[in-house]
C-alpha cells in the first residue's frame, strides 16, 4: 500500500529538520511509520495477504535499522523520534 501524496507530505513536514530536508533519518522513519500504520489496517482486513505481510516485515526491519543508527549517532534526537512513534 503506497502512501498518497498528501500523507507523504504530512509525514515529511512533521519531522523534517529544515525546509529542504527530505532524506534525513528522522524523515525516513516518519515515512516508514506511516506506511506501517497503513499496512496494519490493510492486514487486519486481509488476513491471508502474505505478500503484504512480507512487505510490512521488510519495512519494520528497515525502520528498526534506522532507529538503531539514530540512537548511535544522535541519542537526543532518537528519544524524541521514539516518543513520537509511541504516542501515535
Amino acid at each position: 500500500m503506497a502512501l498518497t501524496k498528501e500523507e507523504k507530505t504530512a509525514a515529511i513536514t512533521a519531522s523534517r529538520r529544515d525546509e529542504k530536508d527530505t532524506g534525513s533519518a528522522e524523515v525516513q522513519i516518519a515515512l516508514l511509520t506511516a506506511k506501517i500504520k497503513k499496512l496494519t489496517v490493510h492486514m487486519t482486513n486481509n488476513i491471508h495477504d502474505y505478500s503484504s505481510k512480507r512487505g510490512m516485515d521488510i519495512i519494520i526491519a528497515r525502520r528498526k535499522k534506522l532507529l538503531a543508527y539514530l540512537k548511535r549517532t544522535n541519542p537526543e534526537k532518537y528519544e524524541e523520534v521514539y516518543r513520537s512513534i509511541k504516542s501515535k
